[in-house]
């Protein structure tokens, strides 16, 4: 059996259980259900458990399907490594695809990851009303885990469009094969989740740093309700994170990401995913694979500040854009603060030059390790969700005093919007170059309906113009035959999960 399925049936297996309970022992000196789930302590190491799948999807995956399947960063190619590798096909918009279904392995790990959070939070879930322990505490953590399944679906449903709808630990591999769940299925369960949460969860000043707090979920919550365009119940949920208190712009946009020791769940984060440098198996690496390639030593080290860098070889991945650089306008502080630029001697290209994602680029101390935090909610989005909210309710001139904070930090003027139409161009022109590189661009492309016009535009661009796409068309390096001849607005479900269920 596959990974994911063989993790959700032994995870059911440890909450089975006959209904004749007197009737079967369990010996206490093994870890199973009947002996573990006793405690608060126990639930807390289950929930800390659910969060763990977050740190790969982030570090490997995320970026792939939310990122760099856009127009704002590709892949460069490096003909010294020669490889045509499955990340080229998710950025040149040619997954393959047959009857739906695709062998991407990126596509795979991303779905199968998402279900090792719903399968961990189920079991928790399903579990935590039975054990008597402090109601506040008890509560918190079932936020914890709502918003943890919530948050994997709500990916799996903006993926994929469907996909089988599991709420209570799978005991064989009968159950697992369960029907695919619809769209709108799919958003109702995660609403549920989502709002339960709200009511649950601690508030960031009286939570432990780095968990989901009730802020968390009702960004969520609003993320969810925006992306079916239900504005006006997105409203209220991003007033009261407004008015909470609890967060606010860090006065300098550098400092709203954090060092690899330091920074962390600051006042802007409103939920971010916890990297540890160190040995201890938590840290990130997910720089180095946004660094272009080749790369020597010493062209890596101002990057890294590492005392033992080593070189890079291989494909580069997630390179900005001429399109993204282009979207600053002058005077954007965050530009700088993005982006930067290194020159490769080993290049095969005309131009060696490379621009790279800078705003993640913190000193650490190996090479390969480093604890940048991953940020999946900040207050300036918070914010720009509002804007767009008011806006599609008709309350533009509201919709620009949120606008403009994030603008005003940036040391830009107030915008110059004044219709519907055109504040809506300029919060999602906004929201590109103020979440650029945190895997927003993909989904906000699709939300406002101009996936496919954006894209087909930025194929051609790249097409009649490879040299300014990072290829070395002076040593025969161009764009496939196939490279933008698919652009589906859903992801195929993966291959591998076919054979385990006759729904796909």
């Amino acid at each position: 059996m596959k990974r994911s399925i063989i993790f959700l049936f032994t995870l059911a297996l440890l909450v089975s259980a006959c209904n004749s309970k007197f009737l079967e022992i369990f010996p206490e000196t093994e870890l199973s259900s009947p002996v573990f789930f006793k405690t608060e302590a126990d639930f807390q190491q289950a929930v800390n458990a659910t969060y763990v799948p977050l740190r790969d999807i982030v570090n490997s995956r995320a970026w792939l399907l939310g990122e760099m399947h856009s127009d704002n960063t590709y892949y460069a190619r490096n003909p010294l490594f020669g490889a045509t590798e499955q990340q080229e096909d998710i950025a040149d918009f040619a997954i393959p695809t047959a009857d739906g279904l695709t062998t991407n392995t990126h596509v795979l790990n991303q779905y199968r990851l998402d279900y090792d959070i719903i399968a961990r939070a189920n079991q928790v879930l399903v579990l935590i009303d039975d054990v008597d322990f402090d109601a506040t505490s008890k509560a918190n953590l079932k936020g914890q885990a709502q918003f943890l399944r919530a948050y994997a679906y709500f990916e799996l449903v903006r993926y994929f469009g469907r996909a089988p709808l599991h709420l209570t630990p799978v005991a064989n591999r009968q159950e697992a094969a369960a029907e695919l769940a619809n769209t709108e299925q799919l958003y109702a369960q995660i609403e549920k989740d989502a709002l339960a949460a709200t009511t649950g969860l601690f508030a960031k000043s009286k939570q432990e740093p780095g968990r989901v707090t009730s802020g968390s979920a009702k960004t969520l919550l609003a993320n969810v309700y925006i992306q079916q365009k239900k504005w006006a119940q997105a409203e209220p949920l991003l007033r009261d994170v407004i008015t909470s208190g609890e967060y606010s712009l860090m006065p300098n946009y550098v400092d709203a990401f954090s060092t690899s020791t330091g920074n962390k769940n600051n006042k802007e984060s409103v939920f971010e995913v916890q990297f540890l440098e160190g040995s201890a198996g938590l840290n990130g690496n997910f720089l180095y694979s946004f660094m272009p390639r080749p790369m020597t030593p010493e062209e890596l080290k101002p990057i890294t500040g590492t005392s033992n860098p080593q070189p890079l070889s291989g494909e580069g991945n997630n390179i900005p854009t001429p399109d993204i650089i282009a979207a600053y306008e002058p005077g954007d502080t965050r530009k700088d603060v993005s982006i930067g630029y290194v020159t490769l001697s080993g290049s095969l290209r005309k131009n060696k030059v490379y621009p790279y994602i800078k705003k993640y680029a913190k000193p650490h101390a190996l090479n390969g390790n480093h604890g940048m935090n991953w940020p999946i909610y900040r207050y300036s989005e918070v914010l720009l969700f509002m804007a767009e909210a008011l806006n599609e309710q008709g309350k533009t001139g509201e919709a620009a005093t949120y606008l403009n904070q994030v603008r005003k930090r940036a040391g830009l003027a107030d915008t110059k919007a004044a219709s519907q139409a055109a504040m809506r161009d300029a919060i999602f022109q906004e929201r590109r170059v103020e979440l650029a590189f945190e895997n927003k661009r993909w989904f906000d492309l699709l939300r406002s309906g101009k996936a496919v016009e954006t894209i087909t535009a930025y194929g051609q661009r790249i097409k009649a113009n490879p040299e300014a796409y990072y290829y070395p068309v002076s040593e025969g390096s161009l764009p496939r035959s196939n490279a933008f001849t698919q652009i589906d607005l859903l992801y195929p479900l993966p291959a591998d999960e076919s054979s385990l269920t006759p729904y796909f």
